[in-house]
């Protein structure tokens, strides 16, 4: 009876193991359990504790089967989920393999200070801060009443030189007539002592012949004395006349200079005039505003910051991005400011050095220990599309990607299957 009861309990330890299903398991003589039950001894009770389950071998156990066999289903959902990470990992290396992208970028622009040329009290600021302001738009005006008042004086002066010209002009013009003249009576000395010396020639002829007189012979051989002196006198005045005409022509240079002096002062007061007013050069906005009617402002006295229009990206790649990277590439911009948005871009050119080489305080590589690191190189990056209902301006963080490899990756090609 002891043995049947063994016998049961072990039976039910063996249906338990882990719900698993009835087996039937007939056990050959080798296999069978060797049960061995003590007597109790006389006058003692007999134990009421249940027996140990009887061992069971390692092979009846559905533990050891294969995990395919186990659970098929769960085999093979693991198997392709191996596959499609294998896979995607493959696809998104070889797609990352034909960009590069570094979060060291920004947005650059040649911004500048607006200052006036000249000095005088702000009339008029027609602009407020980040206003947009198209090329020769008023920033600011400065009051130009003297500026004014110095350009008419530079007028009359032009005037003054320009009638110096013509007071010179008109000298020249009766000189040439006082020239005409002294030549005039130049002829008339030179007929005049034509006939004296014919008149002398005639009567010293007569005397030698002794048909005139010797008074007649001396006197007009005197005449011709004097026609001839008179000839003399017409010439050098005809001559004087001419040299004066080489002085007034002397005299109107120096006119015409003080005529280009004075338009040179002329000019130079209407530049100070206009400088009054300060424009923008071209398109942009203004940043800063340090400007207020009523302020006197100095000449370079900075009143405004511009920021113009034209705007572009500076990316910092590491060096060892730029062995494929050459301009006209396209580049992806990504801005933090606004981070729906996809600029289009191309490289426009790669700083021929590092930027710590053009710094303020370049690296000394040669002294010292020497630690490599790996240097960082601007490029320059313009916008084929920059957005016009936004504002950009220098220092906003940027996320270039540029694509070194035109040829599609295997991702693309499957895409457009």
């Amino acid at each position: 009876m002891f043995e049947d009861t063994v016998l049961e309990r072990a039976h039910e330890g063996h249906q338990g193991i882990e719900g698993a299903p009835s087996i039937s398991h007939e056990p050959t003589t080798s296999e069978r359990p060797e049960i061995t039950a003590r007597a109790p001894a006389e006058g003692r009770p007999v134990s009421k504790e249940p027996a140990p389950p009887a061992t069971i071998p390692p092979e009846a156990t559905p533990q050891n089967r294969g995990l395919l066999r186990r659970r098929p289903v769960v085999s093979a959902i693991g198997a392709v989920l191996l596959a499609a990470t294998l896979g995607g990992g493959y696809l998104y290396w070889d797609y990352t393999e034909h960009f590069e992208s570094t979060d060291d970028a920004f947005v650059a622009a040649r911004q500048s200070a607006l200052a006036p040329k000249v000095s005088g009290y702000i009339t008029a600021v027609p602009v407020t801060d980040n206003q947009h302001v198209a090329a020769g738009d008023v920033i600011a005006r400065l009051d130009d009443r003297d500026y004014r008042v110095a350009l008419a004086q530079a007028e009359a002066q032009v005037a003054a030189a320009r009638a110096s010209i013509e007071n010179v002009d008109a000298q020249l013009d009766v000189q040439q007539a006082q020239i005409a003249a002294n030549q005039a009576q130049v002829d008339q000395a030179q007929a005049a002592l034509t006939f004296a010396q014919q008149q002398a020639t005639r009567y010293q002829h007569l005397e030698q012949t002794g048909y005139g007189t010797v008074q007649n012979s001396e006197q007009y051989t005197s005449q011709l004395h004097q026609q001839q002196a008179s000839l003399l006198s017409a010439q050098a005045t005809l001559n004087l006349a001419q040299r004066q005409v080489e002085s007034l022509k002397a005299q109107r240079k120096s006119a015409v200079a003080n005529l280009a002096q004075a338009e040179a002062q002329r000019d130079q007061a209407k530049l100070n005039l206009s400088y009054t007013t300060v424009t923008a050069a071209q398109p942009g906005r203004v940043v800063n505003l340090s400007a207020a009617v009523g302020q006197f402002a100095q000449a370079g006295a900075n009143l405004t910051m511009f920021v113009p229009d034209q705007t572009w990206v500076t990316a910092n790649f590491k060096e060892i991005q730029l062995d494929q990277m050459r301009p006209g590439e396209k580049v992806a911009l990504k801005i933090d400011a606004y981070p729906g948005r996809t600029i289009n871009g191309h490289v426009e050119s790669v700083q021929p050095g590092s930027g710590t080489a053009f710094s303020l305080l370049p690296a000394q590589n040669a002294t010292g220990n020497y630690v490599k690191i790996v240097q960082r190189v601007p490029v320059k990056i313009v916008m084929d599309n920059p957005p016009t209902d936004v504002a950009l301006g220098p220092g906003m963080s940027v996320v270039p990607t540029v694509r070194i490899n035109a040829a599609p990756s295997l991702l693309e090609r499957l895409g457009k299957l």
